[in-house]
């Protein structure tokens, strides 16, 4: 850290000298302009980039025949989830077909990727998407409203045998994931960008607190799509009447709790919150009389209840988890 001490000209002016190495970087001259924004911890961000454009950044891959395709699958979510607007894969010589292929599954799978360019021994992917037309909170309530019906349909699916609406139920995983990474993208985009975060109207922190919010959200979709799998294989050994009651009931105190959980972040409520918490362990004493049920079947059926009934307990601990973040959020306020 730089120590400068400020100065007063003109009886009301205060001044404070830049560093030089900062100015020869920056490309700063004589009489360029630069802004300053005041930021929540009472810090000042002198910068150069006065113009409301994103910050744009660009990462280059380079692939050839015997390149692996799920790792470069991994390096293009890992490179969009950082924050590059730009993604550039390269060859020496013609790109493989291989590689293409994975290009156009990575271009479906994440939010606002395109390709712009290609050649025989390239591909250019642009981020087409402006991340201020993407409100945190919009893409948490669709991740809410989709991983609760995942829940709920892979229950019925249970209740009902319908192997379809199981399937259904997996294959909806990849939306739950596609809003997760971009949530994780956005929060990257506003650490590099201050414009960005006073242009969305929201801090680093909050964007932090987003991001820890939506990777649980992420998992209880996890916990729904594994419910549908035990579905299925429930239903391959028949109807199993009284247990699925059970695990109707327990799913839909999970579900509650889930809903209330949302409420107390949207509605920025800390008693609600907390109320929440204690909710948990009711959810806890059904997912144990489920397990007890359990034993009344042969070792593959007893397993799949269990992991149904854990399942549905995680689903719950896991909205506790955000009435937890929640309260971490909220108690300065209090």
């Amino acid at each position: 850290m730089e120590i400068r001490k400020v100065q007063i000209t003109g009886g009301s002016s205060y001044i404070v000298s830049l560093p030089k190495e900062w100015i020869k970087a920056s490309r700063i001259g004589k009489n360029d302009p630069v802004g300053l924004i005041v930021q929540p911890d009472g810090t000042l961000l002198v910068t150069p980039k006065i113009e409301q454009e994103a910050v744009q950044r660009k990462k280059e891959l380079r692939v050839n025949a015997t390149t692996d395709q799920t790792y470069i699958l991994r390096c293009l979510i890992g490179a969009y989830i950082s924050g590059y607007t730009t993604i550039v894969l390269s060859a020496q010589g013609r790109l493989p077909p291989s590689i293409r292929l994975r290009v156009r599954e990575f271009t479906q799978m994440a939010i606002g990727q395109e390709v712009v360019e290609e050649t025989e021994t390239s591909i250019t992917i642009k981020d087409l998407l402006n991340p201020s037309e993407m409100p945190f909170q919009n893409t948490i309530r669709r991740m809410a409203v989709i991983v609760k019906a995942m829940q709920q349909d892979g229950v019925e699916a249970l209740r009902s045998g319908n192997v379809a609406l199981a399937g259904d139920v997996v294959a909806r995983d990849n939306d739950v994931d596609r809003l997760q990474w971009l949530i994780a993208r956005q929060c990257n985009l506003l650490l590099t960008d201050a414009n960005l975060a006073r242009k969305m109207g929201i801090s680093p922190q909050m964007a932090m607190n987003y991001f820890l919010i939506s990777r649980i959200i992420e998992r209880i979709g996890d916990h729904g799509t594994r419910i549908a799998k035990n579905a299925i294989e429930f239903h391959q050994e028949g109807s199993k009447g009284e247990v699925v009651e059970m695990i109707g009931t327990a799913s839909a105190t999970a579900s509650k709790i889930f809903d209330r959980a949302m409420e107390s972040m949207f509605g920025q409520d800390l008693e609600g919150a907390n109320a929440t918490i204690e909710c948990v362990e009711d959810l806890e004493v059904q997912a144990r009389a489920i397990n007890r049920e359990a034993l009344k079947f042969d070792a593959a059926m007893a397993t799949a209840i269990v992991s149904i009934s854990d399942s549905i307990r995680r689903i719950g601990e896991y909205s506790g988890d955000i009435c937890e973040n929640i309260i971490n959020n909220l108690v300065n306020e209090v």
